[in-house]
């Protein structure tokens, strides 16, 4: 397994409007090839972490694309578009 690890920043205000755009992507990002898992945490002042777990161990072209657009769908909100870091599962424990 391999996690995406996306830190990001929204602007000022934009918590509430990104949470709603987050949840109107689901479909879109649990569609993405290998996705087992996501996860998006935010602290209170706007940073975050999104956290996708998944079997590929690089994105295709396509791929990227295709998160490319779920990113620019919350442009608005971001004060930029965040890079991932790939990296390989070495325990993904659960209770």
């Amino acid at each position: 397994m391999y996690a995406r690890i996306t830190p990001y920043k929204l602007k000022p205000g934009s918590r509430e409007a990104a949470t709603k755009i987050v949840y109107e992507l689901k479909p879109r990002i649990m569609a993405l090839p290998g996705m087992q898992r996501f996860t998006n945490v935010l602290a209170a002042d706007g940073s975050g972490y999104v956290v996708a777990l998944t079997t590929e161990p690089e994105m295709t072209p396509e791929v990227q694309e295709k998160v490319k657009a779920l990113w620019g769908a919350l442009g608005e909100h971001l004060e930029a578009i965040p890079a991932a870091t790939s990296c390989e599962v070495i325990v993904d424990w659960a209770t």
